[in-house]
């Protein structure tokens, strides 16, 4: 095991210590950061929950957690010992505020054995209603007093809407300052998401042409194969603008959109993010249906096996009004990107799981090249795969080899797996590394929060007062709804996809 990292001993509290977030990824990802030294000497991760628990059982219970779904396999036999030895269950039903009392005993415990200057994080991963009382709770029993020792990390969905978030931002602003907030999105943890600022402003190759003179459009899509599965209760009140489009997607967006940043401090960057947001040009009612398309998977066939339509999931409204596919074309309007459309999609029960974001250029101003050379010609295009695989990926002509002139389009690839042997860390790794650090950087900031909720409440009003007729309207195993295709086709595109090397 690797020298120990110089944090301040940590408190790590997780509401919600039973539940399948922890079960899938914190305690995987607190377990790997351990093993590869990154955790603090002094460290405590105290598991709450409403069963009753002893140390000893919880501990057997983070250990079979941690051997299904750490990256690194099971664990090893004196690594885990070391690592158990810092785990603990506090029993605190977060609906009866007194057991707090348990909690604070502890904590105050720990303090006192690791010194003054101990940090507290609290982790909800518990369901967004609870996140109020969660925080009263905190507020109420002095556990949030030390502004620069106790920060709160905030799961999605921050809000259900625009006056939601603004009501958990403003009492969160009462009992939190902004620096102890870290409203999470693991998207932004995913190594290729992180290695997008480095490519951009760590190079002066594309910097230049990264605005409205030499780009054509932008896509960005996030696909999965999967259904709703169990979380069809959950996902009637979301839906894919809500759940996908209003956090991940317009996080990638900004990134890519974004102007350079003074430095990488993290307010700075943030305050760049914040920009595209408010230069991002507002929807009109009437717009609505020219701009953005909606969807529903009907049944069908996934893998050899069939699947049943949204409609028939376990906690759906068989007449459901849920979108469980969206796309939208946003504008950006600065002198950076006026006229630039970025094209965004998301849905379930699609053909693949895929994140890929794919930048096009314009063609270029003449062809001096007869239609026989150029028959495969293809625009030049950026490609950012950020699942399944990992790559950066510039698509340039280039002749293909022999006697003739004859033009192909090849790939210029940067592929983690074949640069690097080190493993990539999970998303979660990184962000719990950071809210020990203290570093913001790659967490959402209130105001960013809200400026994305405005920019598509429009949509969500008008798809909520109008009920679809023609849901479900793409089959599983598809690439969507029709529409989806026609509102890129009448500006002249198609969605590009990455061809998966298992497909």
């Amino acid at each position: 095991m690797k020298k120990k990292s110089n944090l301040h001993p940590t408190i790590f509290v997780i509401f919600g210590g039973t539940g399948d977030l922890n079960k899938r990824k914190l305690a995987p990802a607190l377990y790997n950061l351990f093993t590869e030294g990154y955790m603090p000497e002094k460290f405590s991760i105290i598991g709450t929950g409403r069963t009753e628990f002893t140390d000893k059982k919880y501990q057997e219970v983070i250990l079979e957690n941690v051997n299904e779904f750490s990256r690194n396999g099971k664990v090893k036999k004196e690594t885990w010992s070391s690592f158990e030895s810092n785990i603990r269950y506090c029993p605190t039903d977060i609906t009866t505020p007194k057991t707090f009392e348990n909690l604070k005993e502890t904590v105050e415990k720990l303090q006192q054995e690791f010194g003054k200057e101990t940090q507290i994080i609290y982790y909800l991963a518990v369901a967004p209603n609870f996140f109020p009382l969660i925080a009263e709770c905190l507020c109420k029993y002095k556990l949030t007093e030390d502004e620069d020792n106790s920060r709160i990390v905030i799961e999605k969905p921050f809000g259900n809407d625009l006056e939601s978030a603004k009501e958990l931002n403003l009492l969160l602003s009462k009992i939190f300052t902004e620096k102890q907030i870290y409203r999470i999105d693991h998207y932004l943890g995913k190594e290729t998401v992180q290695n997008m600022m480095a490519f951009r402003f760590a190079n002066s190759l594309f910097e230049p042409l990264w605005n409205r003179n030499y780009i054509e459009h932008i896509q960005i899509s996030v696909t999965e194969q999967l259904g709703v599965g169990d979380r069809g209760g959950y996902y009637e009140g979301a839906g894919a603008l809500r759940d996908m489009i209003q956090n991940h997607l317009l996080q990638l967006l900004c990134l890519v959109g974004m102007e350079a940043p003074i430095s990488f401090d993290a307010d700075e960057i943030r305050d760049r993010k914040v920009e595209v947001l408010r230069a991002m040009r507002p929807f009109k009612p009437e717009e609505i249906s020219s701009n953005a398309v909606r969807g529903q998977y009907s049944k069908g066939w996934v893998e050899g096996k069939e699947v049943p339509g949204y409609r028939h999931e376990t906690g759906v409204d068989p007449h459901s009004n849920t979108e469980t596919f969206a796309a939208v074309k946003f504008f950006i309007d600065n002198w950076r990107w006026q006229g630039i459309p970025f094209y965004l999609r998301t849905g379930k029960r699609m053909n693949q799981t895929s994140s890929i974001i794919t930048i096009q250029f314009k063609d270029v101003p003449h062809h001096i090249f007869s239609s026989r050379a150029t028959e495969t010609w293809q625009q030049n295009r950026l490609i950012i795969s950020i699942q399944p695989e990992m790559s950066i990926r510039l698509q340039v002509q280039a002749k293909r080899p022999g006697v003739k002139m004859v033009l192909n389009p090849v790939d210029m690839v940067f592929d983690y797996k074949g640069t690097y042997d080190t493993d990539t860390p999970e998303a979660y790794e990184t962000l719990l590394l950071d809210a020990m650090n203290g570093d913001q950087t790659l967490f959402m900031r209130g105001d960013q929060v809200e400026a994305a909720w405005e920019l598509v409440m429009p949509i969500i009003n008008t798809w909520e007062s109008k009920k679809s007729l023609n849901f479900p309207n793409y089959q599983a195993d598809s690439w969507g709804p029709e529409d989806a295709e026609a509102l890129i086709a009448k500006d002249g595109f198609h969605w590009f996809t990455l061809p998966l090397k298992d497909k």
